[in-house]
């Protein structure tokens, strides 16, 4: 996946198409983000002792990855990554397709 978690990314498609924020998870397995403050729903929380209160809690759901961009300063950006290094010293660097910049 090439979102991960701490990047900035732009939502751009969906009900929050537009809005910003940062990557909290990034979930491999199901190709999916959690982005602050984007596709946030209420949920009905139980008290959990005999005597506390049981509330309403606003979290943010998981986003399919294919619906955000990374942003690099205030543009999208399109990932791809190059190799470095020889041998076995090679490693793999995500970079921004229009700039050719590392991330």
């Amino acid at each position: 996946m090439k979102i991960k978690k701490g990047d900035t990314v732009k939502v751009i498609a969906g009900k929050d198409k537009g809005k910003t924020g940062e990557v909290s998870i990034a979930l491999k397995d199901t190709n999916q983000v959690v982005v602050e403050g984007v596709n946030e729903v209420k949920r009905h929380q139980k008290n959990t002792r005999s005597r506390s209160q049981g509330q309403i809690i606003e979290k943010s759901m998981p986003i399919h990855a294919s619906n955000v961009a990374l942003m690099e300063g205030k543009k999208t950006v399109r990932v791809g990554y190059i190799f470095e290094g020889e041998g076995d010293k090679r490693k793999k660097v995500r970079v921004a397709r229009p700039s050719g910049k590392k991330i």
